[in-house]
C-alpha cells in the first residue's frame, strides 16, 4: 500500500507543481497544434467538423494521465530503480525532440536505445582509457530498457483503446481504381513517476523516503539487491509522450488499432525479457540497446507489408458505392449506415456512381431510401424522411474510378503537413 499511495502522490505532484504544470501546458500546446491540422483535414474531407482541437487535446491529456499512473504503478511494484546521479530523465526530453524530426521517433525505443548505447560507449571508453569523468550519464541499461518495455506495454493498450480517435479518411489509387483508408495520428502526454536512490536531500520538495517491502524489487537491475534493501529511495515525477502514427487500406479502424496495439504489446514483452537477461553481461546490454529500435522498425515494416500485400477493404465495384466514413449526427448516421457498407440502390434506382446519389437528393422532396449491403453480406433497406437539397447526407464515398481533374490523397503515414497543403491548394484552386 505504501508503494501505491506514494506513486499516486508523485503523479498528483506532477499535476499540481507549477513548473511541471507549465511543462504539461507546453505539451498540450504541441498536441493542440497537431490536432488543429487533423480537424481541418477531417472537415475538408468529411464536409463537417467531427472533433474540435480542444476536445482531441483534452482527451489525450486526460487519458494520458490515467495511462501514466498505470505505468508508474507497474514500474514501482516491479522495482525499476535508477541512481540519483544518472541522467535517465533525458529519455523524455529526447523523445520529444526526436518527434520533430519524424513523428514515429517519439517512441521511447529510439530515445531509450540512443541513451543506452551512448552510456555504454562512454562507460566502455572511460574504463579502457581510465577517464572517470567521461562516464557522466551513468545509465543503468537494464532498468532503462525494462522501463521502455513497460511504457510500450501501456502504449499498446492506449493504441487499442484510443488509437482510432481522430482518424482521417484518405484515398489512393491502385490499378486505376480508388481505394479508401484511414490515417491515424494520436499522441498522449504521460506523467511518469520513477524510483531513484537518493544519496542526499538535494531535491527539495520532491523527495520522500519510501519504505519498501521485503519482496521488492521484482525485477533485476545492475544495482545490487543488498544496496536496494538499505537504500533511501524516492519517487520523482517527469512528463513524457507516446504516440501512434499509421495508415490502413486493408482494415477498418478498430481492426487496425487492435492489430497495431497487440504487436506493440508483444514487442514490449520480448523487450522486457531481453532487458532482464541483459543483466548478465555487457554484450547483452549492447544487444538490447540495438534490439529496441530494430524490432520496432520491424513492426513498422511488417505492417507495411500487410498493407501492400493485403486486399483493399474500402473499394467500390459494379455492385455499388462503398461507404468509407459517416459523419456523426448526420442523416446517414441516423439511418444506420456504417463504414464498410455498400450502397446498391437509391430510391429504386441502381447506384452507378456518386452522382446518382446527388441527383436523388436534389430530386427528392424530403424522403430518400437506400438498399444497403452490410459488411456481413446481408441486404437492408434504410430511409430518411427529413432530407432536403441543402442538407448534407454525411457520407464519404469511395469513387469507382479515378476521375479527371480530381485530387486523390496519396498518404504516407508521416506526411500530414504535406497532405494538408495539397488539400488547401486544391480547395483554393476550386475557389478561384
Amino acid at each position: 500500500m505504501n508503494i501505491l499511495m506514494s506513486t499516486l502522490r508523485a503523479i498528483a505532484y506532477a499535476l499540481t507543481e507549477p513548473y511541471l504544470v507549465v511543462f504539461l501546458i507546453i505539451l498540450g500546446f504541441i498536441l493542440y497544434r497537431k490536432n488543429k491540422r487533423i480537424t481541418v483535414m477531417q472537415r475538408m474531407i468529411i464536409g463537417e467538423k467531427i472533433n474540435t482541437p480542444f476536445e482531441l487535446t483534452i482527451s489525450q491529456i486526460v487519458i494520458g494521465i490515467f495511462a501514466g499512473a498505470l505505468a508508474s504503478i507497474t514500474m514501482s511494484y516491479l522495482g525499476i530503480v535508477f541512481d540519483e546521479s544518472s541522467a535517465v530523465d533525458l529519455i523524455f526530453l529526447m523523445s520529444i525532440i526526436f518527434m520533430f524530426f519524424n513523428p514515429r521517433f517519439i517512441c521511447f525505443s529510439y530515445s531509450g536505445a540512443a541513451l543506452a548505447f551512448t552510456s555504454l560507449m562512454l562507460n566502455l571508453i572511460s574504463k579502457s582509457f581510465n577517464i572517470p569523468n567521461l562516464d557522466f550519464l551513468k545509465i543503468d541499461v537494464v532498468s532503462l530498457m525494462t522501463m521502455v518495455a513497460v511504457l510500450h506495454f501501456i502504449e499498446g493498450i492506449l493504441i487499442i483503446i484510443d488509437g482510432k480517435t481522430g482518424a482521417i479518411p484518405v484515398f489512393t489509387n491502385k490499378d486505376e481504381k480508388i481505394i479508401g483508408g484511414f490515417a491515424f495520428q494520436r499522441h498522449w502526454a504521460l506523467p511518469i513517476a520513477l524510483f531513484f536512490i537518493i544519496h542526499n536531500n538535494s531535491i527539495v520538495g520532491t523527495t520522500w523516503q519510501i519504505p519498501t517491502p521485503e519482496w521488492w524489487p521484482l525485477v533485476k537491475s545492475s544495482i545490487s539487491s543488498d544496496i536496494l534493501k538499505y537504500a533511501v529511495v524516492s519517487l520523482i515525477p517527469f512528463y513524457g509522450m507516446v504516440g501512434y502514427n499509421s495508415i490502413t487500406f486493408t482494415k477498418d479502424k478498430k481492426s487496425k488499432t487492435l492489430i497495431s496495439g497487440s504487436l506493440v504489446i508483444v514487442y514490449s514483452i520480448a523487450l522486457f525479457a531481453l532487458a532482464q537477461v541483459s543483466v548478465l553481461n555487457l554484450p547483452l546490454k549492447f544487444l538490447v540497446a540495438i534490439f529496441a529500435p530494430a524490432a520496432h522498425e520491424g513492426i513498422i515494416a511488417f505492417q507495411r507489408y500487410i498493407e501492400v500485400s493485403g486486399k483493399p477493404k474500402f473499394i467500390s465495384g459494379e455492385e455499388g458505392i462503398m461507404v468509407l466514413a459517416v459523419a456523426p449526427n448526420s442523416p446517414a448516421n441516423e439511418m444506420g449506415i456504417k463504414s464498410g457498407d455498400l450502397l446498391v440502390e437509391v430510391n429504386n434506382k441502381k447506384i452507378e456512381n456518386e452522382e446518382k446519389i446527388a441527383e436523388a437528393i436534389r430530386e427528392c422532396s424530403n424522403f430518400i431510401w437506400f438498399k444497403v449491403k452490410k459488411v456481413t453480406g446481408k441486404f437492408e433497406q434504410v430511409s430518411y424522411s427529413k432530407l432536403n437539397s441543402n442538407k448534407r447526407l454525411g457520407i464519404v464515398f469511395v469513387p469507382r474510378g479515378v476521375p479527371k481533374d480530381s485530387m486523390v490523397v496519396k498518404l504516407d503515414e508521416n506526411r500530414f503537413g504535406e497532405i494538408l497543403d495539397k488539400i488547401k491548394n486544391k480547395d483554393k484552386g476550386e475557389d478561384e
